[in-house]
């Protein structure tokens, strides 16, 4: 059985539900992997949780389940421009850095990329990491694509590449803007620039929506 959010919901990435894991904005699609404790998983991204049982009350039964919208990447190409308005809007309303943050007005930086895109209708994976392996790689950027940041084993963090060398994201407080912002993918820039210009790690393309398992 699928279910429909019908407000927007946290998700936990444990049962003691102090720790966000993501959130399901409304609209969302959820089913049920265990009930005590109450289990989750987003349909569109394959994404488990822990879902507070007072919030099921904002669940809805649906009798068609979730089916996953086919893109060609010059389809996806073709809504860039969206889907950088879309980070520039968030941009330009007060917000902050939240861990598992994919509701306005507050994301994390992966958060912020997968509304982007869902909100012309494609879905990606829910974190960088997995984001990144699900993209195609890239050496030669244009807008719209995303940039990876991390370890050399892992992916922590991810923006979207504007052109000019500039890409938007949201950073957190400790190494960043506290919020949404825009970064050279430079070392000549700011500190913030400078810092995640040294754990770059690459860029991906978008050419295709994600089909859950």
């Amino acid at each position: 059985m699928q279910y429909r959010t019908i407000a927007n919901l946290n998700l936990y990435d444990s049962p003691d539900l102090t720790r966000l894991a993501t959130q399901a904005a409304t609209g969302r699609y959820l089913k049920i992997l265990s009930e005590s404790p109450l289990q989750v998983m987003t349909c569109e991204d394959d994404y488990p949780g822990y879902l507070d049982p007072k919030d099921l009350q904002y669940l809805k039964e649906v009798e068609i389940p979730y089916q996953a919208p086919v893109w060609t990447g010059e389809e996806i190409r073709d809504r860039i421009p969206e889907i950088i308005a879309f980070t520039q809007a968030a941009m330009s309303v007060p917000n902050e850095y939240l861990w598992g943050g994919t509701v306005a007005p507050n994301y994390d930086c992966s958060g912020l990329m997968q509304a982007a895109f869902a909100s012309v209708g494609v879905r990606l994976p829910r974190d960088a990491y997995q984001q990144e392996a699900f993209l195609q790689p890239v050496e030669a950027l244009i807008p719209g694509d995303l940039v990876f940041f991390g370890t050399p084993e892992k992916a922590t963090h991810v923006g979207l590449y504007l052109g000019n060398q500039q890409y938007i994201h949201s950073s957190g407080k400790d190494r960043g803007q506290n919020g949404i912002g825009i970064d050279q993918l430079s070392a000549e820039g700011d500190l913030v620039s400078q810092y995640y210009h040294s754990i770059y790690r690459g860029a991906g393309r978008a050419i295709k929506s994600y089909i859950p398992h």
